[in-house]
């Protein structure tokens, strides 16, 4: 009997590129308003009003284009033209519209575990955003489950338990963000694989687990998963 009912996977930077086309992004916005404000001052002022509006527009793409028309507004006094606005506007369609660039090892990782288990994305963000980005990976087929919320945090995660009626000590989840992907799941009691990526947005940040906490684990990619599942699996018999 295998020790884990599903593996859930995060989908931005875990399983397909993601935090590179906010990057781009930024840069365009910083030069945008260059002629008002150094670019770290920019920069800076944009983290602060994506944290303050996260209560309202959530995360991804459409709710950092809305904050960067409002912090444009303010740094600006609102002297930013209509033209520059529909730069930010466009911008962000290019993001919409951008071709999914899947993370190195993750098609033939995913295909190779959805032979040997029930998988599932868990990821946040835009609702018709993540399905669409699904849809577009290639991946969808092997995924029992796509689950897009609006946090994760310990609570959403607890609920996507209950609601697919499985124990947190039968659970892995396998992510880049610590915040996000990591600390929830090993409060519950489950089992969390952290895969650092080179560019992860500075909201996700937290403090690692202790190296042996119990049901933490660390990789440097994807091709370490199946070798990591089979010595899992091995303790259990």
């Amino acid at each position: 009997m295998s020790r884990f009912d599903v593996v859930a996977f995060d989908a931005d930077d875990t399983l397909w590129q993601n935090e590179h086309l906010f990057i781009e992004a930024q840069r365009m916005f910083k030069g945008l308003l260059s002629r008002f404000h150094p670019p770290d001052w920019v920069a800076a002022r944009l983290y602060e009003t994506e944290m303050r509006n996260m209560q309202h527009f959530g995360y991804g793409i459409k709710a950092f284009a809305l904050s960067m028309i409002e912090t444009a507004l303010d740094l600006s006094e609102d002297r930013i033209s209509g033209a520059e606005v529909r730069r930010i506007i466009n911008a962000a369609k290019a993001m919409l519209a951008a071709d999914v660039e899947l993370v190195e090892h993750a098609p033939a990782i995913v295909e190779a575990l959805a032979g040997r288990y029930a998988l599932m994305v868990i990821t946040k963000g835009d609702l018709r955003d993540q399905h669409a980005k699904m849809a577009r990976s290639g991946l969808l087929p092997h995924f029992t489950h796509v689950e897009v919320v609006s946090e994760k945090n310990a609570a959403s995660y607890e609920a996507i338990l209950r609601r697919h009626r499985l124990a947190p000590e039968r659970f892995l989840m396998v992510g880049n963000s610590l915040r996000s992907d990591i600390l929830p799941v090993l409060s519950l009691g489950g089992t969390a694989v952290y895969v650092p990526h080179v560019l992860t947005w500075a909201h996700e940040a937290a403090e690692p687990p202790a190296p042996n906490a119990p049901g933490y684990y660390e990789l440097g990619d994807l091709t370490g998963l199946p070798g990591l599942l089979d010595r899992l699996e091995s303790l259990t018999r």
